[in-house]
């Protein structure tokens, strides 16, 4: 997985899932197939019912442009509530992670929570810096803000993500000084 790979999903994931058994805070990260997300960057991403691949139940996530998928993101929402990246599908192509990235530990997020993880020779490691207001053009928010370094072959780069529980990723300001919006 390349570092911008690795920025991309941290900040796009917006965390659907399905039918299966909901963990205590169930609608923290937003998990109900069929969810929509668009981004000012023209991207949109769409949550998928619940599959089971190599033995794991993972909620597919559709990133799009136009109408063209160009790579699905598989994640794991655990008993305890913390999300894990367990594989891409890109260019059918299907890369696992074993073991898989934590992208969200248990809800609720607090201003100074860190967590980290590390597969396929990417490590993250995630700070919740505070919590800022914001406007986007899908509306006005107070989100948790979460800073993430990402290592990968021995380059790091730093992004910030907006997140807003219920809601998911509102906002994230890019390490090349991109800033993308949730639109709708």
């Amino acid at each position: 997985m390349t570092a911008r790979r690795a920025r991309l999903l941290l900040a796009c994931l917006l965390l659907p899932a399905g039918a299966q058994a909901l963990a205590p805070d169930a609608n923290y990260y937003p998990r109900r197939p069929g969810m929509r997300w668009v981004y000012s960057s023209g991207e949109t991403q769409v949550a998928g019912a619940p599959v089971v691949h190599r033995g794991v139940t993972v909620t597919p996530v559709s990133h799009q442009y136009g109408a063209t998928t160009f790579s699905q993101d598989l994640l794991e929402h655990r008993a305890d509530g913390s999300v894990w990246l367990r594989g891409v599908n890109t260019g059918g192509r299907l890369t696992w992670y074993t073991p898989p990235l934590n992208i969200y530990p248990p809800g609720p997020l607090r201003p100074g929570m860190t967590w980290q993880s590390a597969a396929a020779g990417v490590t993250q490691r995630s700070l919740v810096t505070g919590v800022a207001p914001l406007t986007t053009p899908a509306g006005a928010f107070n989100a948790l803000k979460i800073r993430t370094e990402t290592t990968a072959g021995g380059k790091v780069s730093a992004q910030t993500t907006y997140f807003v529980p219920t809601v998911g990723v509102v906002r994230f300001d890019t390490a090349d000084g991109s800033v993308i919006q949730l639109v709708k």
